[in-house]
């Protein structure tokens, strides 16, 4: 079972992300409403892959991105943008700090799935 760590502020988001991945047993899904509490869930769980949102408060996704890619502990989980945010200037700031990859909401489960499925088959 792949355990995925999703970091967004929006509760209903995870709820329903949460209840749809574990559905099928494939998936443990892990979830953190803030970018700190999302750090120390990395750190001690060490998920197969993150989907981190960047609009957050008390710390925003490009500050937890470079803090788990500069942590021998976590620097080699894949992540993936997960976010509103629809600009060039935002997908090269994420593209520089080593993103696996970068989706704009709103976004499919099936599409969400297939991503998240492609990053872990080329992690192996």
């Amino acid at each position: 079972m792949k355990k995925i760590l999703l970091i967004d502020d929006e509760k209903d988001f995870l709820y329903f992300i949460k209840k749809d991945f574990e559905q099928g047993g494939a998936f443990k899904v892990l979830t953190a409403s803030n970018g700190r509490e999302g750090i120390e869930l990395a750190i001690h769980q060490r998920p197969d892959i993150i989907i981190l949102d960047i609009l957050m408060p008390i710390m925003g996704g490009f500050e937890v991105l470079k803090l788990l890619k500069g942590n021998k502990d976590t620097t080699t989980i894949p992540v993936i943008m997960m976010t509103a945010i629809d600009n060039n200037e935002a997908k090269d700031k994420a593209a520089g700090l080593y993103v696996e990859d970068y989706i704009v909401k709103p976004v499919s489960l099936s599409e969400l799935r297939t991503k998240i499925e492609s990053v872990l088959a080329r992690k192996i």
